[in-house]
């Protein structure tokens, strides 16, 4: 496991004002000004991205697209220019990333100089900053993070957080689980300020699964909705470590790319896509794509779909109808939407309902079976006739009915909505 991924006034003001807190900074050079766009950053077209995978070149990408990715990792400058050529926004990892290059003048010129290059770079899209840092560290990143955001708002610092399993050492906080984590999310949010939340959670042990991986996706949603800002999930595809965590298979692939889009994530990652010492990779070193290479082609084309539709759209509860793992809700009594399992037991794991709307008023649901060793059909109910969204299509079909049979694979999941 690694230990280590508004309008122009406002936003010129707000560059004034970040800049103002660098004491151990001259102004902002004429250079790093033109590299500036009055854009903020925005998620844009929903992330699907992996960790640790091999230097880019024309070969990869093309092997990347057609996984269905769309964000890549770039160790080098150039990288950013082969995936441009593919269509592919660039995550950039460069040594002068880092909280200590504003407090050294030769360092800080760097970076400086760094941004001014690459801010205009039509495939950039982020600058990597850490991988789970301990709470300590999240003044200094949000020093980083604002300055990043002053010199080149248009692009996002990312920064990537420890699961719930971490321990009271690794986040910084004390406390129980939910005690210790809740806090280390709290000073996360205030201090670092990010405009993005990550983390990464991997559930799949050797013989059974962890209980925290609901609460983790419950608690990282509401983080995010109360900062106003996506979220993205890193998930499990290998095992680094064969006498205690197993390689999913395609179908429990299917189950963690449905529960976090049930969950209204606008971004997916994957843990890993080829990487040293890491079995049951996505593509094995040698650049031969594995089983679940071949099982993302079209997850990660549902999942981009589905986020992209529910992009203007607020999650307004998600709910379990059978399982009371930590974190899981059970659907309330007047909720719009319910399944009917008449047809047959819904089984110890029973269905996701991820509830979205415009208002307050759910409108679009996502259906996923939790079950994924089993295919399933059941009937979802509505307030009104219903429609069902094709991720292959893009394209919503309607049914003409207030209740809908559903025929989900293990795993799989379904969006709808009321008719409009």
């Amino acid at each position: 496991m690694k230990t280590l991924v508004r309008q122009s006034n406002i936003i010129k003001l707000m560059q004034i004002v970040c800049l103002s807190l660098f004491v151990h900074s001259p102004r902002m050079h004429a250079k790093e000004a033109a590299a500036a766009s009055d854009a903020p950053w925005r998620v844009g077209a929903p992330i699907v991205t992996y960790w640790c995978g091999p230097s880019l070149t024309d070969a990869v990408a093309e092997q990347i697209v057609e996984g269905g990715f769309n964000l890549v990792w770039c160790r080098d400058e150039k990288e950013l220019d082969i995936a441009h050529r593919h269509g592919l926004r660039g995550q950039l990892h460069n040594g002068l990333l880092t909280p200590a290059s504003l407090d050294d003048p030769k360092r800080r010129e760097q970076l400086d100089a760094l941004i001014a290059r690459v801010g205009k770079h039509p495939a950039l899209y982020s600058y990597y900053l850490i991988d789970e840092p301990n709470a300590s560290l999240f003044p200094a990143l949000g020093r980083l993070v604002a300055y990043l955001r002053a010199c080149d708002p248009a692009h996002l610092a990312y920064i990537n957080l420890f699961p719930t399993y971490a321990s009271n050492e690794q986040l910084g906080t004390k406390g129980d689980v939910v005690t210790a984590y809740k806090e280390h999310l709290r000073l996360y949010v205030e201090q670092a300020k990010p405009a993005l939340i990550s983390y990464d959670h991997y559930q799949f042990r050797l013989k059974d699964d962890s209980d925290q991986y609901f609460l983790n996706l419950a608690m990282i949603r509401r983080a995010a909705q109360d900062a106003a800002v996506p979220f993205l999930n890193i998930v499990q595809t290998c095992t680094w470590a064969p006498n205690a965590m197993r390689v999913p298979n395609a179908d429990e692939l299917r189950y963690l790319v449905y529960s976090t889009l049930a969950y209204g994530a606008q971004g997916i990652s994957y843990y890993v896509y080829a990487c040293a010492n890491h079995h049951g990779s996505i593509v094995g070193l040698d650049g031969v794509p594995g089983p679940l290479y071949h099982a993302l082609k079209s997850y990660n084309r549902e999942f981009a779909a589905i986020a992209a539709e529910l992009q203007p759209l607020r999650s307004l509860g998600v709910y379990h109808t059978s399982m009371r793992e930590p974190g899981c809700e059970p659907p309330p009594a007047d909720l719009p939407f319910r399944i009917d399992s008449l047809n047959s037991p819904a089984g110890p794991r029973g269905f996701l309902l991820g509830c979205f709307g415009a208002k307050d008023k759910p409108t679009h649901v996502i259906v996923a079976n939790l079950n994924y060793t089993a295919a399933v059909s059941e009937s979802l109910v509505g307030p009104g006739e219903l429609e069902v969204f094709d991720a292959a299509t893009a394209q919503w079909a309607p049914a003409k009915k207030a209740a809908i049979e559903l025929s989900l694979p293990p795993g799989g999941g379904k969006l709808l909505r009321v008719a409009p």
